[in-house]
């Protein structure tokens, strides 16, 4: 089962628990998605956090006219951390507290065309307790020559590593989509008003030869 696939089964198990036009993410270290904004429409998403922890959000306007979209960022306590308007992307990190955070994309402002939007989350210290949990099971092991603090603390710094790499190349792979769908877009507006451009040579061509054989013709009618 792809990632797309994954992502829709955790959305519609998500969608069960909040209201009609919101969707929400199980806490999770990193979430993306990709999802089509119809035109004149805006769409909401919750994230649970706890106190202490950090949420990094970025998001890039992958096709539709204009590239941009209005976005905002509100707290458990309904205040606007971030408010962007007619943006293409962003990124932004927050200090949490506990409760439900909403972001919420915003298309009303266009009539006519809808957008296709990608965003990642970044979950930084939400299962410190776990870690703090675990190590109260690993006690008299003092005699190790390398602490396990050491080693718990060499693991993260590894996973720290891999989770930025597979952030970076998702980044990519969504800066790729994106500049493949300008590169279609400008594909398709060349091969357009070449075709106007080469109308217009056929029919000043046609007019030329017209005028040029016009201009050789005997209009002396003959007598008899």
């Amino acid at each position: 089962m792809g990632t797309a696939s994954r992502l829709l089964l955790l959305l519609l198990h998500n969608l069960l628990l909040l209201s009609p036009g919101a969707f929400g993410f199980a806490p999770s270290l990193d979430s993306d998605f990709t999802f089509t904004l119809p035109a004149g429409r805006k769409e909401c998403f919750f994230q649970p956090m706890r106190h202490g922890a950090s949420l990094e959000l970025e998001y890039q306007v992958l096709d539709g006219a204009g590239l941009d979209v209005d976005f905002y960022l509100e707290s458990p306590k309904g205040e606007i951390l971030v408010f962007h308007q007619r943006k293409s992307d962003g990124i932004h990190t927050v200090e949490t507290e506990d409760g439900d955070y909403m972001f919420c994309f915003d298309n009303t402002f266009s009539t006519i065309s809808e957008k296709v939007i990608f965003f990642e989350l970044i979950l930084d210290n939400m299962g410190e307790g776990q870690q703090e949990d675990w190590k109260k099971y690993i006690t008299g092991t003092d005699l190790l020559d390398m602490k396990l603090e050491d080693i718990l603390e060499s693991i993260n710094n590894v996973k720290a590593r891999l989770s930025k790499s597979l952030q970076i190349q998702t980044l990519l792979r969504a800066f790729e989509a994106r500049d493949r769908n300008i590169q279609e877009s400008n594909f398709d507006t060349v091969n357009f008003w070449s075709m106007v451009n080469l109308g217009v040579m056929v029919v000043v061509s046609a007019v030329q030869v017209y005028m040029l054989k016009s201009l050789f013709e005997d209009k002396r009618k003959s007598r008899t």
